[in-house]
């Protein structure tokens, strides 16, 4: 089957790579819709992001939906031709933490599209791939295959939305609203949030925040000062989620928070200096969110009942054989959120 394999900075070739038969506790799943995340920008224009660096050929992606196509001897729950979103995250159930319950820091993860360990966990932009039946979470019929890929990135910003504690009757602010962020406004206003407030520098992000949720959106690079009247009284903001991983965007938001307000980092931008004096005078509260485990379930659910409209962050979607056009699209912020490619 076709998948799409990256094998330097711009070098995304679309190769036959083979399909396993699945165990017994494994489905096998034709994909049919996959999300191009933020790292698989970074390997497909860099090679790889920080100190991680592709070393041999990686098929992509990790935000994908299907149906199932084949079911193992020890499957009996998942008939064939059964859509499911698929969970790109393998803890090994094993080591301390995911005894824990804290399976997102798992010791032996295997996550789709990752090089973060040699050899690479191979990713799911393919026809078909064999999962563990632990991984499918099936999707309704009023879901299509798009919304179904969005799981994975509301995953996230669920997990940032349960990392900053309760939320109901809080002031909110997002700095940076791609896709990451934009699932967190609509994740902090289903929790609850009394006021949310968006910030970016493009204008397609602000617009995409405020159709799910947001009640002001700022574009910081037009107007540098929009949140100044927000600093009153030592702020007006009970929780930030940084998004962005923009120094700039995490700074300027110390001086609207309120003291005592939580800060949960979810952009990933390198190392950044911080002002110590400012966290230990507004007894600032810093969290950081990385990756999901049990709301992927959670997410899902919220898919599938409506509760969370996630088709305002959609952009386009490309058939595999134009992959290379998705990704270049998908790399331009000012016209694109989510860019899907379809295997179907």
């Amino acid at each position: 089957m076709h998948a799409l394999v990256i094998h330097a900075p711009l070098d995304l070739r679309i190769e036959d790579v083979p399909t396993p038969e699945p165990e017994a506790n494994q489905l096998l799943v034709r994909v049919r819709a996959g999300g191009i995340c933020g790292s698989d920008l970074h390997y497909f224009n860099h090679g790889g992001f920080g100190t991680i660096r592709i070393k041999e050929p990686m098929v992509l992606g990790h935000e994908v939906s299907g149906a199932v196509a084949r079911v193992g001897s020890g499957v009996t729950d998942m008939p064939v031709g059964t859509r499911i979103s698929i969970s790109p995250s393998r803890p090994c159930g094993l080591c301390q933490y995911c005894q824990q319950g804290l399976q997102n820091h798992c010791l032996d993860m295997r996550y789709y599209g990752s090089a973060m360990r040699t050899p690479h966990v191979q990713g799911a932009f393919r026809q078909e791939i064999v999962i563990d039946r632990s991984q499918a979470h099936v999707v309704a019929d009023s879901l299509s295959d798009a919304e179904a890929a969005m799981a994975e990135p509301l995953s996230v910003a669920l997990h940032a939305v349960r990392r900053a504690g309760p939320l109901l009757g809080k002031r909110v602010l997002v700095t940076g609203c791609g896709p990451i962020g934009a699932l967190i406004v609509a994740a902090a206003r289903r929790a609850g949030a009394a006021m949310i407030v968006a910030t970016d520098v493009n204008t397609l992000p602000l617009d995409s925040a405020k159709k799910v949720g947001a009640d002001l959106a700022f574009n910081i690079a037009e107007t540098p000062d929009a949140l100044q009247p927000f600093a009153v009284d030592k702020g007006s903001f009970d929780v930030l989620f940084e998004a962005s991983g923009n120094a700039a965007a995490l700074r300027g938001a110390f001086d609207v928070l309120k003291p005592r307000g939580v800060i949960v980092q979810v952009g990933l931008g390198g190392d950044i200096s911080l002002p110590i004096n400012v966290i230990v005078a507004k007894e600032f509260d810093l969290r950081g969110a990385f990756r999901f485990h049990e709301e992927f379930a959670i997410a899902v659910e919220l898919l599938n009942k409506g509760l969370i409209d996630v088709k305002p962050l959609i952009s386009g979607i490309f058939p595999y054989q134009d992959s290379v056009k998705a990704f270049q699209t998908a790399g331009d912020r000012s016209k694109s959120m989510k860019v899907l490619v379809s295997f179907d």
